[in-house]
């Protein structure tokens, strides 16, 4: 494989992260296979030599769109529960932000965010990037909780329920959207089910 080379100035990080963006916007919305890095450097409106200076094929850029793409939709949420100590008697009103922050950053298109599942589905690479980013999250949640002095038995596994619920949440209101549920309703009762989990 040929080397690539790390942008250091300005303008050059610029140039990679545009590429980044548009690659990656572009295959979410048209699909991985419907793309090609010339399609790529056309929209960017780079030459295709400049994106083989900084990625060896298209999938490259996709992984990185992935990693960016996570850590908006994730780390938002720890943002959250760093930003102050938390206080157990108002639990529910954190868990209440998290899930408002968590729905705020799920702004992707369902078709983007259908490639994304799919391509994790059939690429062993994207997937344990998924895989990975999950387990991130949960261990950052679980320090968090522990640094104030919040102690869960199962803590690992307890919290990664919790995201899992929280993640569905967020798919149903903003990519599924079934008309015969009530949203606020579902809501109110993931955050139920929260509370006796952290019980």
């Amino acid at each position: 494989m040929p080397n690539t080379r790390i942008p250091t100035q300005e303008r050059s990080i610029k140039k990679k992260n545009l590429i980044i963006e548009t690659g990656f916007n572009m295959m979410c919305d048209k699909g991985f296979y419907n793309v090609t890095t010339s399609d790529i450097a056309k929209e960017a409106k780079v030459s295709t030599g400049i994106i083989y200076q900084y990625f060896n094929d298209k999938k490259e850029i996709f992984i990185e769109g992935i990693k960016n793409y996570s850590n908006n939709i994730l780390f938002p949420l720890i943002d959250v529960l760093e930003s102050k100590e938390i206080d157990k008697n108002n639990i529910d009103e954190l868990i209440k932000k998290i899930i408002d922050k968590f729905i705020e950053n799920h702004n992707m298109t369902k078709k983007a965010h259908e490639e994304l599942i799919a391509m994790s589905h059939i690429d062993d690479e994207i997937s344990e990037i998924f895989r990975h980013q999950d387990m991130e999250c949960t261990n950052k949640i679980v320090s968090i909780f522990e640094k104030n002095n919040i102690y869960l038995e199962n803590a690992k596994e307890k919290i990664h329920i919790i995201y899992g619920l929280i993640d569905n949440l967020c798919h149903e209101i903003v990519y599924h959207k079934h008309q015969e549920i009530d949203y606020d309703i579902m809501k109110k009762e993931v955050i139920n089910i929260i509370l006796a989990t952290l019980k």
